[in-house]
């Protein structure tokens, strides 16, 4: 498969990039100038991106040889599938290789926010705790954890919040009917029956704002909103702005709406934990996903059925 080119996208980890140069001849886009790039565009008959660099419209326009996608996350946002489907470009991801990691974000966002984890380190760390106790701090067992998304990750969101004894709502497109969980059908209606609102859905043209002032309002002032999914599910400014105004009791947040740039408002707040996008950033779990994207490439240039296929 040497004669194969693959441009990988974004420089994700040296395994991934030591294991595509071996199978492929690997094109790096942050490496290429624009004018190099068109001189290898016949070239290139794979792509690899991730949640953060896919393939859009321009980018599919510029590959004419272009077969298949390989993306190296469980989101599609940043791949123009429309445009894949319309030129029978193969697309797959890496829906189960994260999971594990991503449900577990969620879960200690929730705690680090409820208790204040950040906070209480800098306490420590900055000698304040010889002169005065740290202040009271909220429980996370037995709270009420609405889910928006209750797919593999929302699942296993779920399964982990049911060990602190936690009861579980959720919201998705249509109800589970194989969930003991309690479906709403709106997700305002999942907010003002739940204190910590966990978003896990997929980012589409339905999802963006799904979380908006309406529905932080009806969570509440005592409430919590934690993101593992994708930045513009939540409107920012709206976020921030009841944070500020005590309207919201608190935010764990593993993505922003215009990552990386953090509204300063939000960085001063002690409410609020911030992670630089990094739920599925473990070694054993980036091993996984790397291994998968190029299992599915080379299925697909062996002429075999791809392993975890979108399109």
């Amino acid at each position: 498969m040497d004669g194969i080119g693959v441009l990988l996208m974004r420089p994700l980890s040296n395994y991934l990039q030591q294991e595509l140069a071996k199978r492929f001849t690997l094109f790096k886009y942050w490496e290429i100038p624009s004018e190099s790039l068109k001189l290898h565009s016949d070239s290139i008959r794979a792509v690899v991106g991730n949640g953060v660099q896919g393939a859009n419209s321009a980018l599919i326009d510029s590959l004419p040889r272009l077969e298949i996608v390989s993306s190296h996350s469980s989101g599609l946002d940043k791949i123009d599938l429309v445009k894949c489907k319309e030129r029978g470009i193969r697309v797959t991801s890496t829906p189960d290789a994260l999971t594990d990691d991503v449900a577990d974000m969620a879960i200690l966002l929730t705690i680090a926010t409820l208790r204040r984890i950040c906070e209480a380190d800098r306490f420590v760390r900055s000698g304040i705790w010889k002169e005065k106790d740290f202040s009271l701090t909220a429980k996370f067992s037995g709270k009420a954890v609405g889910i928006v998304g209750l797919g593999r990750i929302g699942s296993a969101i779920a399964k982990r919040a049911e060990a602190f004894g936690c009861s579980i709502g959720y919201h998705s497109r249509s109800p589970k009917h194989e969930s003991r969980y309690t479906y709403y059908p709106r997700v305002i209606d999942l907010a003002s029956n739940c204190q910590i609102l966990v978003v896990a859905c997929a980012l589409t043209d339905e999802t963006h704002h799904i979380i908006n002032r309406e529905v932080i309002d009806a969570l509440g002032p005592n409430g919590v909103v934690i993101n593992i999914a994708r930045g513009s599910h939540i409107d920012e400014p709206q976020l921030v702005s009841a944070l500020v105004e005590g309207r919201l009791g608190g935010a764990g947040l593993d993505v922003l709406e215009l990552e990386p740039e953090v509204p300063m408002q939000l960085a001063r707040l002690d409410n609020v934990v911030l992670s630089p996008h990094v739920a599925a950033s473990t070694v054993e779990t980036r091993k996984d996903m790397a291994d998968l994207v190029v299992a599915n490439l080379e299925a697909y240039f062996s002429n075999k059925p791809l392993l975890t296929p979108v399109l």
